[in-house]
C-alpha cells in the first residue's frame, strides 16, 4: 500500500469539506507535503509513537497521519465527511485518484533493481517543457543550464501554440524569434547540448491540430495534446486517432488530459489509439507532472504491447520541475517499458532522424528499425550512480 498516497488523499478529502478557507488551504498544503516526501511516512514515526517534524504538517494533520499508521484509516476524516453532507462529492473525487504515484513510490521504482525496464541513467533528455515564451517561468538559457546540470544531452522547448491563448500560446512571429535565440544557444553549446525547436499543439474536437501543415514543418518536434472535452463521457477514439495520423506530429502528449482528483480526461478505446500511433510512428507520452501522470503505468503497458514508441517527459514550467521526468520514468519502469522503445534514450542523431522522418510523413515504426538505427541496450549511454541517489 502507498501509505503516503492514502494519507495525502485523506487530507485532500478533509480540505474539501472545510468551511474555513484557511483550514482548507492548510490541509491542501499538508497533503502536498506528504505526497512529495521521498521516503515512506513510516520512516517519520518515532519510537514514542509521535511523528518527526515535517514542514507544513500541523497537529490536526498529524492526528490523521497517526490514525492511518495505527489502523489503516482515519475516523477523523470519515466523521468530518459524514458531518459535511458531501459524501457523494468526496467519493467522486476519490475515483479520480487511481494509478497515481506518490514521490516515495517514484523513488522506490527508480531504485528497484528487480524492475527490468528503462533506467534513469539511460535518459538523455526531456521532450516537453515550457518557457517564458508561453506559460513557463524558465528562460531558454535556464533550460540549457538545468539540462546540463542533470546530465542531459538535449531538451525540447514545447511552448503552447497560438491556438491556446489561455496558456499564452506563441504566435508564429514570436516562434521565429524564439528559434533565433535557440540557434544562438545551440551555437554556444555545440557538441555539449542541443535545444530542440518544438511546440505543444492543441488537439481540436475533430482531432486536427491548431496549426497549419506549413507551420508544423517549421518545427523540429510537435507534441499534440488535448486541452478540451476532458470531462466528457463521450467516446473520443476518432479524435485521438486523427491526431496521431496528422503529418508532422511526433508525440501524443498527456493523452487523457486527466487531473488528480478533479477530472477523468478523455474517454477512448486506447488500444485502437495505440495501434494507430504505432502505424504512424508517433510516440505515446507519459507526462510526469505529479498532477497528471498521464498515461499511467497501466495504460503504458498496453501501449508497449501495441509496439508504440514511448516519450517520458516532465512537462516542466520551471527548472525545479525538471525532476518530474522521474515520475514518468517510474511509471515506465512499472509498465516494463524497455529502453529501446523510449525516444528519450536515443542519441541526438538518432532522435533527430526520427523527428525528421515524421515531419516528412514517413511512418517509421519500432519494428522497422534496422540493427544500426535501433538503440540496443549496449549502445545506450550508461552513467553509473554509485551514490544510490535519485536525481
Amino acid at each position: 500500500m502507498d501509505t503516503n498516497g492514502v494519507i495525502a488523499s485523506l487530507l485532500r478529502d478533509l480540505a474539501s469539506v472545510q468551511k474555513s478557507t484557511q483550514s482548507k488551504w492548510g490541509y491542501k498544503r499538508a497533503a502536498a507535503a506528504i505526497i512529495s516526501l521521498d521516503e515512506p511516512i513510516e520512516a517519520f514515526l518515532q519510537p514514542d509513537g509521535t511523528l518527526k517534524k515535517i514542514p507544513q504538517i500541523g497537529p490536526s494533520s498529524s492526528r490523521v497521519i497517526l490514525e492511518v499508521l495505527r489502523t489503516g484509516s482515519s475516523p477523523t476524516v470519515e466523521r468530518a465527511i459524514a458531518e459535511s453532507g458531501r459524501t457523494g462529492d468526496v467519493e467522486k473525487s476519490r475515483e479520480l485518484r487511481g494509478h497515481y504515484l506518490s514521490r516515495a513510490q517514484v523513488v522506490a521504482a527508480l531504485r528497484n533493481p528487480k524492475l527490468r525496464a528503462v533506467r534513469r541513467d539511460e535518459y538523455r533528455g526531456d521532450l516537453q517543457m515550457h518557457s517564458v515564451w508561453s506559460d513557463g517561468s524558465q528562460t531558454l538559457e535556464d533550460i540549457v543550464e538545468a539540462g546540463l546540470a542533470r546530465g542531459y544531452d538535449y531538451c525540447a522547448v514545447t511552448d503552447h501554440s497560438y491556438g491556446l491563448p489561455i496558456a499564452r500560446g506563441v504566435s508564429m512571429t514570436k516562434l521565429f524569434e524564439q528559434h533565433l535565440e535557440i540557434d544562438r544557444l545551440n551555437d554556444r553549446h555545440r557538441g555539449r547540448f542541443r535545444l530542440i525547436k518544438g511546440i505543444e499543439a492543441n488537439i481540436r474536437a475533430d482531432g486536427s491540430v491548431d496549426m497549419h501543415e506549413a507551420e508544423l514543418r517549421q518545427l523540429e518536434l510537435v507534441v499534440a495534446a488535448p486541452h478540451s472535452a476532458l470531462r466528457s463521457t463521450a467516446d473520443q477514439t476518432a479524435r485521438m486517432i486523427a491526431a496521431v495520423r496528422t503529418s508532422g506530429v511526433h508525440i501524443l502528449g498527456h493523452p487523457r488530459g486527466r487531473m488528480y482528483g478533479s477530472r477523468p480526461g478523455v474517454s477512448a478505446d486506447w488500444d485502437k489509439v495505440f495501434e494507430a500511433a504505432k502505424q504512424s510512428g508517433v510516440a505515446i507520452e507519459i507526462d510526469g507532472d505529479p498532477a497528471r501522470q498521464d498515461v499511467d503505468y497501466d495504460l503504458a503497458k498496453r501501449a508497449v504491447r501495441a509496439g508504440c514508441f514511448i516519450a517520458l517527459d516532465s512537462d516542466a514550467h520551471s527548472t525545479g520541475e525538471l525532476r518530474y521526468s522521474e515520475t514518468a520514468i517510474a511509471h515506465a519502469r512499472l509498465a516494463g517499458v524497455p529502453a529501446e522503445s523510449v525516444v528519450n534514450t536515443w542519441p541526438i542523431d538518432r532522435l533527430m532522424q526520427w523527428l525528421s522522418n515524421r515531419s516528412r510523413g514517413v511512418r517509421l515504426k519500432p519494428d522497422s528499425l534496422d540493427a544500426d538505427s535501433r538503440v540496443p541496450g549496449s549502445s545506450v549511454r550508461q552513467k553509473p550512480d554509485t551514490t544510490g541517489n535519485v536525481r
